[in-house]
């Protein structure tokens, strides 16, 4: 009778201690429960069927910073944000946030819907109030999946725009044999053998609280991607800036991203867009306020409430 209680006992312990330590593991997380799990399920994907292997990384939770990094997969955010142990925003085209199939994992993840045609500002502002809150925002200057032989496709510098609009750093990424055959899909039935090279933070403290011109928007943002280069051992490479017209079938007939007037005039539209996004804004708190102002609700409202 004694061994009987003993070796049910015995199962008591092992089992609570099954349950115990997920649970002890989850709760110096920053993730929901539904989060730690899927978070938990891609971790074992990342490190055993892809044998992802990854440096320190050089911030801690509650330090904003935007992340940037090449782009050859559909699962790249996937390397980065599982070294991680609190979630992350990427920026990711709207029209998989709204895909049947795994639209779901992506809001669950916390991504940023955008547009890939020219600069959304919308998504643009929250990467911005993300990153300025301390959170960890990543982005993909290329914006579409690299499948050319050219080491990195001509970029666009929204990630310049929301780390100095935050002031936050920027760090950059390079990763090495990102699993790719075509479709979103794909990487899921592959091996691989990924290697995540992790920069250092990318000081813009420098171009704080100031107008920043198309030509310092233009040399950041190549300074940003010879950051990437430079962890692949890539010194050689010279980056481009992505035009208003360049599309990725550019890539494999050589014409680059166009001129250097192109590049600027895209970097500039960009900056105006954005400036132009959060002037709006401006005006409608005004407009808000105002009406406020002479509405008698706003006279008899708690005074100890404020606007946002």
């Amino acid at each position: 009778m004694i061994h009987e209680i003993l070796a049910a006992a015995f199962l008591l312990g092992v089992t609570g201690l099954i349950v115990a330590l997920p649970i002890h593991a989850w709760s110096r997380t920053s993730f929901t429960l539904p989060q730690y799990v899927l978070f938990c399920m891609v971790k074992c994907i990342v490190r055993i069927q892809w044998g992802t292997r990854i440096s320190p990384l050089p911030f801690r939770q509650g330090q904003g910073v935007v992340l940037i990094c090449n782009h050859r997969s559909s699962v790249d955010p996937m390397f980065i944000g599982t070294a991680m142990s609190w979630p992350g925003h990427w920026m990711v085209a709207k029209e998989y946030c709204q895909h049947p199939a795994f639209g779901w994992f992506l809001r669950m993840a916390e991504v940023i819907p955008t547009s890939r045609a020219g600069v959304d500002t919308a998504a643009t502002k929250m990467a911005i109030r993300y990153a300025a809150q301390g959170e960890v925002v990543g982005m993909l200057p290329e914006g579409r999946i690299n499948v050319s032989q050219e080491f990195m496709m001509p970029a666009r510098p929204g990630a310049i725009l929301v780390a100095i609009k935050a002031k936050v750093p920027i760090v950059p990424f390079y990763i090495e044999n990102a699993p790719y055959a075509g479709t979103v899909w794909s990487p899921f039935f592959m091996r691989a053998r990924v290697r995540v090279v992790v920069g250092q933070p990318i000081d813009l403290s420098a171009y704080f609280d100031r107008e920043l011109s198309s030509e310092e928007l233009r040399a950041l943002t190549l300074r940003c991607l010879r950051g990437i280069a430079s962890l692949a051992g890539r010194d050689d490479f010279e980056p481009k800036i992505a035009g208003r017209q360049w599309k990725p079938a550019d890539a494999n007939s050589g014409n680059g991203a166009g001129d250097n007037a192109v590049a600027d005039n895209a970097a500039r539209r960009a900056t105006a867009e954005l400036d132009a996004g959060e002037r709006d804004d401006a005006a409608l708190k005004f407009t808000a306020s105002d009406h406020a102002a002479d509405s008698p609700k706003a006279d008899s409202a708690d005074p100890r409430s404020t606007s946002t």
